[in-house]
């Protein structure tokens, strides 16, 4: 009974790991385009990252110079996800991307459009 009791007990701890899946992390540095209204955009730089843990997903980012703002959000089971950010004066950001093997990207669409392609770290 007892060499039956202990491969079993092996078995069942691997199988529940693997049922959870480590966090992932990704980023995004780039410049800012213009949107209506704006035309300093293009001299903005942002640094974007996020960790999804299952469809969990939270977000931060940094304007160089101005101070760190976050999001959190779910994604679908597509790996699509949208939020709302606040950012300083009241303002808010779409945030709006897709987390895909090999084609996950975020945008931020507010007073500027950031965003692109996202690099897991």
């Amino acid at each position: 009974m007892r060499t039956i009791a202990m491969p079993a007990a092996v078995l069942v701890l691997a199988m529940s790991g693997a049922a959870y899946a480590q966090p992932v992390a990704y980023t995004w540095t780039g410049m800012g385009t213009n949107v209506s209204g704006s035309s300093k955009c293009p001299t903005y730089r942002m640094t974007i990252d996020l960790t999804a843990d299952g469809s969990s997903i939270e977000g931060r980012f940094q304007q160089q110079g101005r101070e760190e703002r976050h999001f959190e959000t779910t994604a679908d089971a597509n790996g699509a996800f949208k939020a709302k950010a606040i950012v300083g004066g009241g303002g808010t950001m779409a945030v709006v991307g897709s987390l895909k093997e090999g084609a996950s990207n975020i945008i931020l669409d507010g007073y500027c459009k950031f965003g692109g392609k996202l690099t897991k770290k």
